[in-house]
């Protein structure tokens, strides 16, 4: 759910703290529509803020179960936000799974909504508990609010006739009121929302509005705890403009639409379903008005393949996948390489290997992408740091593809993809267009002809006069475009297609520098979703009056042509991953570096104190 809303407010310093909330329930208890509902309700509220929906593998795991627990985690102030916050503020747990599973998450006095109906013996047993927490006093280091929710919610919807079943399913609204009442946000969005949604079900819509407003009546009205109040969070001070709440499948999907009209060029998205890359699909599905035509294929080979002659026939080709779906097009993508065609393939990064960990994130798929092909087969790697960033990085990945004629693939993974945060909606009237300037002249054309400077082979329509061509995966004649098997030629065609997209380094921003000096005693070197709590710790650390910068990195292939100048600069270069240490053997190899690499790969996104502690470690070894 996306909200757009103009926001006015003076440009000066805002102070105030933030507050970490995490919702945990099963599956079915419909925890990323509560979270996305009090997003919204932040969004407008003013707050800067940073979500992170985890799902669990199961589609449907069974009720009860640690392993099918679901949580959405949003973290929002009024200061800068950029991750979606280390340590829980506020737990509310649906049943004794989502307990267990999160508690360790929770600070010291953090506070605990539970729903007391659902710790029945069956649920605690099952949830790994012999006795109820709620009751035995080992949930006294926090601030526990236990309440029957189940049994309010069925009582306050039951003038609207619904079925137990159903009833029950109201209960992730009342526990939205009552957090609503907790944060002093408006229930206006989340009610109008529910009546749009429901509007051919007007029962439905009203009893979840009316369990929206009992939960919120519970919290003005119940005498809760010692300690327990409303929080005030003050609204954050930003540039006033137009915002809208985007997750980085919605903030990619429209910087593809806007490169696509940028590059004058339509549209052909040809896809698979695979978590967590299906979004895309079903967000571009719905914009056929910008010349965005989609294509749900049986397979990935399939998907690819049609992008692919997309390309040929003079749109652009756009396929996405995640780690597996990229394996299987890994062939195409060579032949879209040897083709020199322009195609982008997005890559929504999950858990491996194999089928690994779909609702997870990671992102170990860097060697992938830079190397793994058969051959010696380069291509351009361009990776976003946020959600927000995702729009801009779609931009210029399809300015690459067109301009050079090249597969250009685009890394995102599963936290920027469902995470959410407030964007400034830009005006697409600021951006430089690109547009591509189709072969038109029929004499002396070869399908091989080259610019000059960039070494970009021609692009023809197939079918017009004069124009007509063939291409393939087989080797090619420099000169006619014929098919060749001679080995010297093979020799010149590969220099040349490395020539081509080595040259890309001489088209891109020279590497700037997130946070800190050119030099120094510790540079953190980062890439794609580690940006914000690299951000975080760095800032923390210099705060403590620490000698240490920030570098992220957006060109993964090739790089930025600064880059080994600026980190032999630092004496020490930390390279934080989701992976088991890729980008840092990378620029050992590329600058022979001394980088040390840290590592995490167990799904989940670093925290800031990870980050803060190894960057204090490094810098106690440059003392």
């Amino acid at each position: 759910m996306s909200v757009v809303e103009e926001i006015n407010q003076p440009d000066v310093a805002n102070a105030g703290s933030g507050v970490v909330v995490r919702f945990a329930g099963d599956s079915g208890d419909g925890m990323q529509l509560t979270g996305n509902n009090f997003t919204e309700a932040t969004a407008i509220y003013g707050n800067d803020l940073a979500t992170f929906p985890d799902f669990p593998a199961e589609i449907r795991a069974p009720a009860g179960a640690t392993f099918g627990v679901s949580a959405f985690q949003i973290y929002f102030g009024s200061e800068d936000v950029t991750t979606a916050g280390d340590d829980v503020d506020v737990l509310i747990a649906m049943n004794p799974a989502a307990l267990i599973t999160n508690l360790k998450e929770l600070v010291p006095g953090g506070l605990i909504i539970a729903d007391a109906d659902a710790f029945t013996a069956k649920n605690l047993a099952r949830a790994g508990y012999k006795d109820n927490p709620l009751e035995d006093g080992s949930l006294d280091a926090f601030r526990l609010i236990s309440i029957g929710i189940t049994k309010r919610v069925v009582d306050t919807v039951k003038p609207f006739g619904l079925s137990h079943k159903f009833a029950v399913r109201c209960k992730n609204m009342w526990t939205l009121g009552l957090t609503m009442w907790l944060f002093d946000r408006s229930r206006d969005a989340a009610i109008d929302g529910l009546r749009t949604k429901f509007a051919s079900k007007p029962d439905i819509a009203e009893a979840n509005v009316a369990a929206i407003n009992a939960g919120h009546a519970y919290g003005e009205t119940a005498e809760l705890p010692t300690g327990v109040e409303v929080y005030k969070v003050p609204a954050a001070s930003v540039k006033p403009g137009l915002y809208r709440n985007t997750t980085g499948t919605e903030s990619l999907s429209y910087g593809i639409i806007a490169g696509g009209q940028l590059a004058n060029v339509p549209i052909l998205f040809a896809s698979y379903p695979i978590t967590p890359a299906s979004g895309l699909l079903h967000t571009l599905s719905g914009q056929k008005q910008f010349d965005v035509m989609t294509f749900q294929a049986e397979d990935e080979i399939a998907a690819v393949c049609a992008a692919i002659g997309a390309s040929f026939a003079g749109s652009l080709g756009v396929t996405s996948s995640s780690g597996p779906g990229i394996s299987l097009k890994a062939e195409a993508i060579s032949l879209a390489c040897a083709t020199e065609l322009p195609l982008l393939i997005v890559n929504t990064q999950r858990g491996g290997p194999s089928t690994g960990l779909p609702t997870k994130t990671e992102q170990s798929d860097l060697y992938q992408s830079v190397f793994g092909r058969h051959g010696d087969t380069s291509l351009p790697v361009i990776a976003a740091k946020d959600s927000v960033d995702c729009f801009d990085v779609a931009i210029e990945a399809i300015r690459i593809a067109t301009k050079y004629r090249t597969p250009v693939i685009l890394l995102s993974d599963g936290y920027i993809a469902n995470a959410s945060e407030p964007w400034f909606v830009p005006d697409i009237n600021d951006y430089t267009p690109f547009p591509v300037e189709f072969e038109a002249e029929p004499e002396g054309f070869s399908p091989v002809n080259r610019d000059p400077e960039t070494l970009a082979r021609v692009w023809a329509k197939p079918g017009t006069p004069g124009m007509e061509h063939r291409i393939g995966g087989i080797e090619k004649d420099a000169v006619t475009g014929d098919i060749s098997y001679d080995s010297e030629n093979h020799q010149k065609m590969t220099d040349i297609r490395k020539a081509k997209i080595d040259g890309i380094a001489r088209d891109i921003p020279l590497q700037d520098i997130a946070m800190g000096s050119e030099k120094g005693a510790v540079a953190v070197v980062g890439w794609g979703s580690t940006y914000g709590s690299i951000h975080q710790g760095v800032k923390r650390c210099r705060q403590d009056g620490m000698e240490v910068s920030h570098i992220h990195i957006r060109h993964m292939w090739p790089l930025p042509a600064n880059l080994g100048e600026l980190l032999s600069g630092y004496e020490k270069v930390l390279v934080p991953e989701m992976n088991t240490g890729q980008l840092v053997k990378i620029l050992r190899a590329e600058y022979m570096i001394d980088a040390k690499g840290y590592s995490k790969v167990n799904g989940q996104p670093f925290k800031i104190r990870e980050i803060e502690n190894e960057i204090k470690a490094l810098a106690e070894v440059v003392k």
